[in-house]
């Protein structure tokens, strides 16, 4: 026969067990709709960057941007929506404007003012891809009169550059997929940007090679809209979860990222 005590008890189990139970949709159900309020996560992304999205030869599509943002919408319980864009200063401006809530890109001071970042997820070196039979050789070769370096518009490449180089041209791209084209009719001699889209350049250019040595880091983290902030300890946790479990190496893998090195704290 069970004592009142043991009908206390088993009460007090059942209890803990209810609210256990309910507990755990409520955070993820308030989450979701501080990271997600529209029901749907909407993933910023631009195609012919590992960072961002690229598509191998069956046409499934992977990169930092597209698997991370894939991850959290699962952790949240909504779907996801991924939103195309040219380049990453338009998904900057976006999230700004609240149209998108989730991307992966370089967290800059600049682009702070803009958006709220996470802890890093990883960094990247930036470095310099020259087409095949380029009489440029090294860095050391590429500050002069008639170089014509490409960068992505609107990127910290275009920001960073013109201080560093004083008698070669900075020359803005509309997109990676247009510099590559630009190679081809001459408009540009070398293009500058984060490793792992210069390896994906570099594979649709026969020849092409990235110059020995790199010109800084990129510090890549997830940014969402401003407003948000009390999403950052839940995304932080996120971030250190994907590196741990390495989730993050597979996703780099599948991607075919390349030029990686571990992220640090800023």
């Amino acid at each position: 026969m069970r004592t009142s005590s043991g009908h206390v008890a088993h009460a007090a189990l059942l209890a803990v067990a209810v609210i256990s139970l309910l507990g755990a949709p409520a955070r993820a159900d308030g989450e979701a709709k501080l990271l997600a309020p529209s029901g749907t996560l909407r993933v910023g992304i631009y195609p012919g960057s590992p960072t961002s999205m690229v598509t191998d030869a069956a046409g499934t599509s992977h990169g930092l941007t597209y698997d991370l943002g894939g991850e959290l919408a699962k952790r949240l319980g909504v779907p996801t929506d991924y939103v195309r864009f040219q380049r990453v200063a338009d998904i900057v401006s976006a999230i700004h404007d609240g149209q998108v809530d989730f991307t992966v890109t370089n967290a800059t001071p600049a682009r702070a003012n803009e958006v709220s970042f996470s802890q890093p997820v990883l960094a990247i070196e930036l470095g310099y891809l020259v087409p095949a039979n380029s009489p440029i050789g090294k860095v050391e070769d590429i500050d002069k009169p008639g170089v014509k370096i490409g960068v992505t518009k609107g990127s910290t490449s275009e920001r960073t550059l013109p201080a560093k180089f004083k008698n070669a041209t900075i020359v803005p791209a509309e997109s990676v997929k247009g510099a590559i084209a630009m190679f081809s009719r001459g408009e540009i001699d070398l293009y500058a940007t984060n490793k792992p889209t210069l390896f994906e350049m570099s594979d649709q250019m026969p020849g092409a090679r990235i110059l020995d040595g790199s010109w800084g880091l990129e510090h890549m983290a997830i940014a969402i809209p401003k407003g948000r902030e009390d999403a950052l300890p839940l995304l932080n946790r996120f971030v250190t979860e994907e590196q741990s479990s390495g989730v993050l190496d597979t996703i780099q893998q599948r991607a075919g990222l390349r030029g990686a090195t571990k992220a640090t704290r800023q």
